[in-house]
């Protein structure tokens, strides 16, 4: 099937909002938000088409879309943990968009994401090791040169050490909170989906008690309209010979 115009404008819009994504963008960019969210309305118009493409084509388009949403709102996110954590549960594209691309732009953005989110990481986590290593060098006088090597290297490791451990009680409890959501999520729509079976199951049997009665009611009519059809015929034929005898027993008058 060809595409349609719809499509192939969103393809368009979907190739430039992921090399906006590969580009290094300022705080104040605000182009691949709008054109994102165009991106959802056009989708969401391709779904209504009639002439829509495949099921997996659509699924792509949609996991493209959801995966620049997502990356849009880790941006948002304060602490380069919770960047690196959310841009571990991304899913970027498995096609590419164009035929000029060997790989998934998507994916390619997501890895250099991932390579950015972790550097700064990385640059913040030395940043503050070197921080407190001044912070020892300061504190600690000590006359030997291999003396204070060695403290200063124990802090460091010390530090390094903490820092890890705390990166890693944040990301358990980002994955705690994480689980929990979904495991709410699932109850809800387990919840709904019971709901709407006995709803079902409550409409099909409304619907046999209805064919029941309208069974019952057609009968009942055909018996009514019969029973008045020989009455009438009953009526008539009293009628008929009691004219005959009347006309016999009282003759016209000459």
């Amino acid at each position: 099937m060809a595409a349609t115009r719809l499509e192939l404008n969103l393809m368009r819009l979907l190739s430039r909002c992921e090399a906006l994504a590969a580009e290094r963008r300022g705080p104040g960019e605000w182009r691949l938000e709008k054109y994102v969210a165009a991106l959802e309305d056009m989708l969401g118009e391709l779904k209504k088409q009639s002439g829509k493409p495949a099921p997996e084509l659509l699924n792509e388009y949609s996991r493209k879309v959801d995966f620049l949403k997502g990356l849009l709102e880790a941006e948002k996110l304060s602490s380069s943990t919770e960047k690196a954590l959310a841009n571990q549960f991304l899913a970027p594209g498995r096609t590419p968009t164009t035929t000029k691309e060997r790989t998934p732009a998507t994916k390619t953005v997501h890895l250099q994401t991932k390579a950015r989110c972790t550097g700064k990481m990385r640059s913040e986590l030395l940043g503050t090791v070197y921080s407190e290593e001044l912070n020892v060098r300061k504190r600690k006088g000590l006359a030997s040169d291999e003396k204070q090597s060695a403290v200063e290297l124990d802090a460091v490791l010390q530090h390094h050490q903490d820092m890890q451990e705390k990166l890693a009680e944040e990301m358990l409890s980002l994955a705690r909170s994480l689980k929990n959501n979904t495991l709410a999520a699932q109850n809800v729509i387990k919840q709904d989906n019971q709901t709407l079976s006995h709803s079902l199951r409550m409409a099909d049997q409304n619907l046999e008690k209805l064919k029941d009665e309208s069974d019952r009611l057609e009968q009942h009519a055909k018996k009514s309209v019969n029973w008045l059809l020989w009455i009438m015929l009953i009526v008539v034929c009293f009628i008929f010979i009691s004219m005959i005898l009347f006309i016999r027993i009282f003759p016209k008058l000459k």
